[in-house]
């Protein structure tokens, strides 16, 4: 009955190719680059059809306020229904507004050096596995910066890992505002004139910074955001396992360059640059709220600094990868943005421009279409089960003014999304998102800025357990399937209610049909094993190297930080025995070899996990995994010996053995400045080797 066309993923708030390197099943995506400019031709036709979808939409809206009203005890169903539409009618225009223009941000030219910087990355209680890649990456980038990495977990091993990697190691005597704390700490103490900004998890390409910093030419410009994307493609957030589109895709490359032609492109966290001045000039980074990001952005508009957006993939981090996690991410953000509702409602802000009223408006707006999404779904079973019809009009008329518009708004939605949003994955996610965006948008009523709980990235259980459905959703399924059994019995008058065959019945019941069927479908994707907790400390990645274990000729299939699954030749290696892995990997000369224990195998397929302090290791690992500053990292490796025959059954011979300087190579690498490099008489330097 509605002919309003859902928007997926319109506001929510936070998510060029590579070449596969060979062997190594790298994160890839075919759309990664700057989009190319769009042709004029294209652009004509994209701009003409949002065109005809607002006007037809108009059109439908004014003949339904005008005549279609009903009266009597219908007139209780047919207004909410009307009000239900009008917002969506709204919705509608905000997206074509947001949409109009998605063109590349140009760069301004810079005279002069390039500005200082300090990368800040942002850690609680993420795994060392999580973190690792992301301080790795961050060190390998190219240009001159300093790498600091903020733990508000005060944790020993973290210290010991970064400062082994060359970054400096940054924790505070108090521990308040979570986040933005964190790096309001870390603001008082850089002396650079830009920060940029990283999760831990987000894994930053060496050209990062030589992407966003030019921006900063422009004296006022306070932030240059880019795209979030995730290597963990078989996320819960993934269209598919492998694939490259995700839940956030829209927002991260239609939405924010679209925010960005009206000046309010927006902070999303991490994967960004600011001017540490602009954030010194607003108080630093906002405490109000649990968007500390979006929050901080409004600010930074307010007092007159300008954001741009760099519509480029830089970074890849780990989206969501169970229910769980999902949930109380988008939980967290929704409650944010009624926080930021309360505080600096965009309407009545002062400082902003007409534009970017309506882009924070249509942001903050985006979480009450959880409230149509369940509107729309219950409206047809409220017909089925009372036998009234919300339109005074005939069924015919009804779906000829409907079915226009209706049309025109697929169609206008499908160009203007450029790909990046699929009809009925977007659809999935509209009813999959209702649990925790009904859930934030009541906090609205509520005061307090809440608890902030970091999303959970990497191990995330001991056991593999399916997630549980949400009430709502289990309570919605029954609702929509017991109206159509209810219709079902009314046929034979069995009910009070009376159904002919007329499309005042068949319409509602096509209608809760469908929508029956993406619950179902939601329910089913959150019941999925493939979501359930995840195990493995670090995300997987296939392979296909050869390797040596212990002097035995080996072919790795999967690879993390934490571990690995080799096949091993000859008689293997028993369970509970630690070996040592040497790794020839495809972008240096000399093997990775890392130390580790067989925790389980079948066959000859054996499965390790790592063991120890092998920061270095892991970091060039790390950089062979994620294409990240592998050349910093290239001589972190050391060759054993040649391999010879498989050992018989029983001898073991370790790498370290053939070739003494294995550990040696982690005090003597490149990952250590010279100015910090121990010496071999040094206690701490033995300590580490022992580690």
């Amino acid at each position: 009955m509605s002919t309003l066309a859902a928007d997926p993923q319109r506001g929510a708030l936070p998510g060029a190719g590579r070449s596969a390197a060979a062997g190594l099943g790298r994160p890839t995506g075919a759309r990664d680059a700057v989009p190319a400019p769009e042709s004029a031709r294209r652009l004509l036709v994209v701009r003409a059809v949002a065109v005809a979808a607002v006007l037809a939409t108009a059109g439908y809206l004014g003949w339904r306020v005008l005549t279609t009203l009903p009266e009597g005890p219908a007139l209780w169903l047919g207004v909410p229904f009307l009000a239900l539409e009008l917002y969506g009618g709204v919705a509608l225009l905000l997206f074509v507004m947001t949409t109009w223009n998605v063109a590349p941000a140009p760069v301004p030219p810079r005279p002069g050096p390039a500005p200082s910087v300090t990368v800040l990355v942002a850690t609680y209680d993420e795994h060392l596995d999580v973190l690792l890649p992301t301080v790795a990456a961050c060190l390998a980038m190219t240009g001159n910066h300093e790498t600091w990495v903020l733990d508000d977990g005060d944790r020993l091993e973290v210290e010991e890992m970064v400062t082994a990697l060359g970054a400096r190691y940054v924790s505070r005597p108090e521990h308040d505002h979570a986040k933005a704390g964190n790096l309001n700490h870390a603001l008082g103490l850089v002396s650079t004139e830009l920060v940029a900004v990283f999760d831990a998890d987000h894994v930053p390409d060496p050209q990062f910074l030589t992407r966003t910093v030019p921006y900063f030419a422009d004296d006022r410009l306070a932030l240059v955001q880019t795209p979030q994307h995730f290597y963990n493609t078989t996320s819960f957030e993934h269209l598919r396992p492998g694939a490259d589109l995700h839940e956030e895709s829209l927002f991260y490359r239609v939405i924010q360059p679209g925010k960005h032609h009206a000046g309010a492109a927006f902070w999303c966290g991490t994967n960004a640059v600011l001017r540490a001045d602009a954030l010194r000039e607003v108080g630093g980074v906002a405490t109000e709220s649990l968007t500390e990001d979006f929050h901080t952005t409004m600010k930074l508009h307010r007092a007159g600094w300008r954001s741009a957006y760099h519509n480029e993939v830089l970074a890849r981090g780990l989206a969501a990868g169970s229910p769980d996690a999902f949930y109380a991410q988008r939980r967290r953000w929704g409650r944010g943005a009624m926080q930021v509702l309360r505080h600096d409602n965009p309407l009545t802000a002062s400082g902003l421009t007409v534009r970017q009223r309506l882009s924070y408006l249509y942001t903050l707006s985006a979480w009450f279409d959880a409230w149509r999404t369940l509107g729309f779904a219950l409206v047809p079973v409220a017909v089925l089960l009372t036998g009234l019809f919300p339109v005074a009009a005939p069924p015919a008329e009804f779906a000829l003014m409907a079915g226009v518009p209706f049309v025109l708004q697929q169609v206008a939605l499908t160009l203007l999304s450029r790909g990046f949003a699929p009809a009925r994955f977007s659809l999935l996610f509209e009813v999959v998102r209702l649990p925790s965006n009904l859930a934030a948008t009541l906090t609205l009523l509520r005061r307090g800025t809440g608890r902030f709980a970091v999303t959970a990235k990497g191990r995330t259980g001991e056991e593999r357990t399916r997630a549980r459905v949400p009430a709502v959703l289990l309570l919605l399924a029954a609702v929509l399937g017991g109206s159509l059994l209810y219709t079902a019995a009314s046929f034979y008058g069995w009910t009070p209610t009376r159904h002919g065959l007329d499309g005042t019945t068949l319409v509602p019941i096509c209608w809760v049909a469908v929508t029956l069927g993406f619950v179902l479908a939601g329910i089913r994707r959150i019941r999925d094993p493939r979501f359930s907790a995840e195990r493995r400390d670090g995300h997987r990645f296939p392979a296909a190297m050869q390797a040596v274990v212990d002097g035995a000729p080996a072919l790795l299939i999967d690879v993390s930080l934490g571990g690995a699954q080799v096949r091993i030749r000859g008689v293997g290696v028993a369970v509970g025995v630690d070996v040592e892995l040497a790794i020839r990997v495809p972008d240096r000369a000399s093997h990775v070899v890392l130390r580790g224990t067989v925790r389980s195998r079948e066959g000859d397929v054996h499965r390790l996990q790592f063991t120890g302090r092998q920061w270095v290791e892991l970091a060039a690992l790390s950089a062979t995994a994620f294409g990240a500053g592998a050349a910093r990292w290239a001589a972190a490796g050391v060759t054993p010996s040649t391999v010879g025959a498989a050992p018989e059954r029983g001898q073991r011979v370790r790498a370290a053995e053939l070739h003494p300087d294995v550990v040696a190579a982690a005090v003597r690498g490149p990952l250590v400045p010279a100015s910090r490099r121990p010496t071999s008489e040094d206690e701490d330097a033995r300590d580490l080797a022992r580690g």
